[in-house]
């Protein structure tokens, strides 16, 4: 059992110190006292650990979803697709305090994956740099002690800061804690993003300067702080690129020399990382997600959240019951997710020479495509909106219960599942550092990257060790992402990217910077990770199926092969008898969408041919008709990329420039005003 799975019983401390009084003479029995409390380092681990729930969420907890992985709710990315109308992230300006309402951190932070207008963190970390300083001076730490607890303080407040920016861009700027009576300070004008952006840099500059290489397993540590920093950072000096000419940017000064000097924080966070040689890919995929109770071996895990209801009764969630292959998922991936994931030659589906590299029956893409896309889905069309089905967050024996009629045991199933996560992983401080590079490189004249960064970084990704189900299945590993042979993909310059943002700020990327971010969206899909990226890239419009249609289209099916379509009802139904390998379920009961209360509803795009670039082209939508005698039919018709079912696109208004950044509430706003200040709002927002 490793130490992070006990840390998260103590979720009641986390704000508990940073709101004490002294309204009482009598000490509490039940109440810490803030003026006793803070007598030795383990004082300070415990206020930190209640903390590591918040920020280290993993699979959150029982039905929680906010920053969890999107197979429940799920990130507001173009990666997910629903049926009906797709959902909106906010198209009006919310009249009460949203940010404080559990609606909010469930429905729009999961979407949003950055943090709500509150402050109560930033005081919490605040208060805890004034105590580490007081117990300093009062002999109670020493020196060491106190650098490591006030770099973790200083990490978690950049952090902090740095998700508060994301959703808001300028904020008000606190770096001691604030008493209710000053207003002066209660009250603040918003600091450009720019500068608060510079403290936060200092704050992880000292928190990598400081924090201890090892504090315990699983705890925060130079690699943790190193990797979420890079994060950041990156998070941040991208934006400055792709965002430069943003309303909202005018605000900020050196615009250019700080996306420099955030990407190189990034970069080097990262290496600082990578130097050590304490990391490395030594474990199958679905191992760093599935591994029941306690923490698995794996070079590849910085920071772990385990669940065992054995040794903490709430260590559960539900997670791996929306992958297990019985419960339906309302959104799952799309044609846009099929389109970017990599043939196991290095190539895009268009050029590659890989066999059935153009076919996306999904029995073909497990053994044609980059092994992560078959530890990522289910091989065969499963119940979910657009027939693709994730099955990433469990292990291989929970998904074998929608298919051996044996009874589903707890773990697997309802809310009381106990897989862990890997909340902090080196794929990603290797892709934040390569990215960094590669936009310093090309937007600043940095270091060009070499084959050797590419063998360090996205080719180490690619030689992870396969399991024995993938290798039984004939999964191959990917070929070396080659430099001096880049591939060329036409979606890099396609019409979708061309109604971006980010494109139209810079013009297309570079087919290496292409590469990389398709390296991150096959790592990290339905991990929060795309929502953050497609906003600080400028790629929101991607959003619309207007724009973007392939996100309004589900998942290669041949519901003509459906297994529970027996040979009477074919013969019935004036269709031939066929027999299909799909035969992961129940008593052979396939994917059957076409029975009679479908008609006129479920629907497919067939595939017409390929462009001469290697696209794939689609045809007209077809829906299934059977008819009220039951013995006509377009069975032979239903084979193609699934469409959901009623599906419509979402309100333009989701892909305004002013939905990069949250509003400031009018709550808030009227706050400012009756205690006789003003607090500007975002642009595009105003009233």
């Amino acid at each position: 059992m490793n130490n992070i799975s006990k840390i998260f019983t103590l979720g009641a401390l986390a704000l508990a110190l940073a709101s004490c009084s002294d309204f009482l003479d009598r000490q509490s029995k039940t109440v810490m006292d803030d003026n006793t409390y803070w007598s030795n380092e383990n004082t300070v681990r415990l206020f930190v650990n209640g903390a590591y729930g918040t920020y280290f969420t993993g699979y959150s907890d029982i039905w929680g979803a906010v920053y969890a992985p999107g197979v429940y709710t799920g990130e507001y990315s173009d990666d997910r697709t629903t049926s009906g109308t797709q959902a909106n992230i906010l198209i009006s300006l919310p009249a009460d305090n949203w940010y404080k309402a559990e609606y909010y951190r469930g429905y729009w932070l999961a979407r949003r994956g950055s943090g709500p207008w509150n402050f109560a963190y930033i005081r919490k970390w605040n208060l805890l740099i004034d105590r580490l300083a007081t117990m300093h001076d009062n002999g109670k730490l020493t020196d060491e002690a106190y650098n490591h607890w006030n770099g973790v303080a200083r990490f978690f407040r950049g952090w902090e800061y740095s998700r508060f920016v994301e959703s808001f861009g300028d904020v008000p700027y606190y770096d001691h804690v604030v008493e209710p009576i000053n207003d002066d300070e209660m009250y603040a004008p918003r600091t450009p993003r720019s500068e608060v952006m510079s403290k936060v840099k200092e704050d992880f500059d000292y928190a990598m300067a400081n924090v201890r290489d090892n504090d315990g397993t699983d705890y925060v540590n130079k690699a943790v702080v190193g990797t979420i920093a890079s994060r950041l950072m990156l998070f941040e000096g991208t934006w400055y690129i792709y965002h430069k000419n943003d309303e909202a940017m005018k605000t900020c000064s050196n615009v250019d020399a700080l996306a420099k000097t955030f990407l190189e924080a990034a970069r080097d966070y990262a290496a600082k990382v990578m130097d050590t040689g304490a990391y490395k890919f030594d474990t199958d995929f679905r191992t760093l997600f599935g591994t029941l109770y306690n923490r698995p071996t794996s070079g590849e895990i910085i920071l772990y959240r385990a669940y065992n209801m054995s040794v903490v009764n709430n260590a559960k969630h539900c997670i791996a019951s929306y992958s297990n292959g019985q419960e339906g998922q309302a959104a799952s991936g799309n044609l846009s997710t099929l389109k970017a994931w990599i043939c196991n030659d290095g190539k895009p589906y268009s050029s590659s020479t890989v066999d059935n590299a153009r076919s996306f029956r999904l029995q073909d893409m497990v053994l044609s495509r980059d092994p992560r896309f078959e530890a990522t889905f289910w091989d065969e069309p499963k119940s979910s909106a657009t027939g693709l089905y994730c099955e990433k967050f469990i292990d291989r024996i929970g998904p074998t219960y929608a298919y051996n009629g044996q009874t589903l045991p707890s773990y697997y199933g309802s809310c009381t599942n106990e897989n862990g996560y890997p909340c902090v992983r080196y794929a990603e401080t290797v892709l934040n550092w390569i990215e960094a590079k590669a936009e310093l490189a090309d937007k600043f004249g940095g270091a060009a990257v070499t084959q050797d960064d590419l063998d360090k970084s996205i080719n180490a990704i690619r030689k992870r060790p396969l399991d024995a189900t993938a290798t039984a299945k004939g999964v191959q590993k990917t070929a070396a992402l080659q430099i001096a042979d880049l591939p060329e993909d036409p979606e890099r310059t396609g019409s979708a990217q061309q109604t971006t943002l980010g494109y139209k700020t810079t013009g297309a990327v570079t087919p290496l910077i292409w590469e990389i971010r398709r390296e991150r969206r096959m790592e990290f899909f339905l991990e929060q990770y795309r929502v953050l990226d497609i906003r600080r890239w400028g790629q929101l419009e991607l959003m619309l199926g207007a724009n973007n249609p392939d996100i309004l289209v589900g998942g290669y099916v041949e519901l003509d092969l459906a297994a529970t379509l027996k040979e009477s009802a074919a013969e019935e139904l004036f269709r031939p008898a066929q027999t299909t390998n799909l035969k992961k379920t129940l008593n052979n009961q396939g994917y059957n969408l076409l029975t009679k209360a479908n008609s006129g509803k479920v629907s497919v795009y067939p595939i017409v041919g390929y462009n001469a670039d290697g696209t794939v082209k689609l045809g007209e939508r077809t829906y299934f008709k059977l008819d009220e005698d039951n013995k006509t039919s377009n069975y032979q018709d239903m084979r193609g990329f699934l469409c959901p079912v009623s599906i419509k696109d979402r309100d333009s208004r989701n892909v305004d420039v002013r939905n990069y950044l949250e509003p400031i509430c009018s709550q808030v706003i009227t706050q400012y005003k009756d205690a006789g200040y003003e607090i500007t709002q975002n642009p595009g927002w105003e009233q």
